[in-house]
């Protein structure tokens, strides 16, 4: 077998017309490797003007590092850590929660000169011994990101070692994740020395071992499989990486332990997690029942 699962986006609705494709976490299929989230944001159209209801207001996380990468758009990130960044096509935000962090993600460009928004946020669960380190943030474009072309394809390690490269952000286990564009009829081969990888589309028409799959899929790799065919051109996420152990979600936060998790939902409901300093006049409250709302964006 070369593609174990498929699992399609489910759609969702965050807020001020931004809809989301959720894929991970699936019901049978909760994490690759350590990615236990993964949601297709847009593409959406925001014309100049829109009001405040397409932010994601200040909201925390525990256990977890998020990732936000961008196909086109800017989001605005400030969190409690004290970081004020915007992040653009092809540049990485990449977020460790472990104790504790709070943050917002902002469209400031599309309300004031309207955006075409469109990315892929991820959660990478922390690994045991890592859950509760400090809190911490970064950025990474250019040189951060390896990039390359061959044979139709053109890659960008987002993070993690795959090709042959390195990404500079700082990951806590071993991992990959890399944005693949195909030409039609071009060949993309898919790291294959970790134990779990996927394979998404973004956009396009992909084929594996004969069978064609389009957009909004997210493909689980049988180990036998190395490469995927791009029918027409594609945009492919292409991620993997060692298992963490058994992980729960509950709305934000992620830990191996569920107690970690109502002591977290705890601290938010009273007040105990700092809000960004540049963004504290707002935030998300506790939902009523946790296990019943899906999570912020990221």
């Amino acid at each position: 077998m070369t593609v174990e699962m498929v699992i399609e986006q489910r759609r969702r609705s965050l807020g001020g017309g931004l809809d989301v494709g959720r894929v991970l976490p699936f019901a049978k299929r909760r994490m690759i490797g350590p990615f236990v989230f993964f949601d297709h944001m847009g593409p959406l159209d925001v014309q100049a003007g829109v009001d405040r209801s397409l932010d994601v207001r200040p909201h925390p996380h525990i256990g977890l590092s998020t990732v936000t990468y961008l196909f086109s758009g800017e989001i605005v990130h400030r969190d409690s850590v004290g970081s004020h960044q915007p992040v653009r096509p092809r540049e990485v935000n990449w977020m460790t929660a472990g104790s504790g962090i709070t943050h917002s993600e902002r469209f400031e460009k599309a309300r004031a000169e309207g955006d075409h928004l469109h990315g892929i946020q991820a959660w990478v669960a922390l690994p045991d011994g890592a859950e509760e380190v400090g809190p911490a943030f970064s950025h990474h474009e250019g040189a951060d990101l390896p990039q390359w072309r061959e044979g139709g394809v053109s890659g960008h390690l987002i993070a993690g070692r795959a090709y042959g490269l390195t990404a500079g952000v700082r990951t806590h286990s071993p991992l990959f994740y890399a944005h693949l564009d195909l030409d039609a009829n071009a060949r993309a081969e898919v790291p294959g020395d970790h134990p779990e990888r996927a394979a998404y589309i973004a956009t396009g028409l992909v084929e594996v071992n004969g069978t064609p799959y389009g957009p909004g899929q997210m493909l689980v790799l049988g180990a036998e499989t190395s490469s995927l065919k791009a029918l027409a051109p594609s945009t492919v996420m292409v991620l993997g990486g060692e298992p963490v152990g058994e992980r729960f979600l509950y709305w934000n936060f992620v830990s191996s332990s569920q107690e970690r998790l109502r002591q977290a939902a705890e601290d938010w409901r009273a007040g105990r997690m700092k809000l960004p300093d540049a963004d504290d006049a707002e935030f998300i409250p506790l939902p009523d029942d946790p296990f019943l709302k899906p999570p912020a964006m990221s």
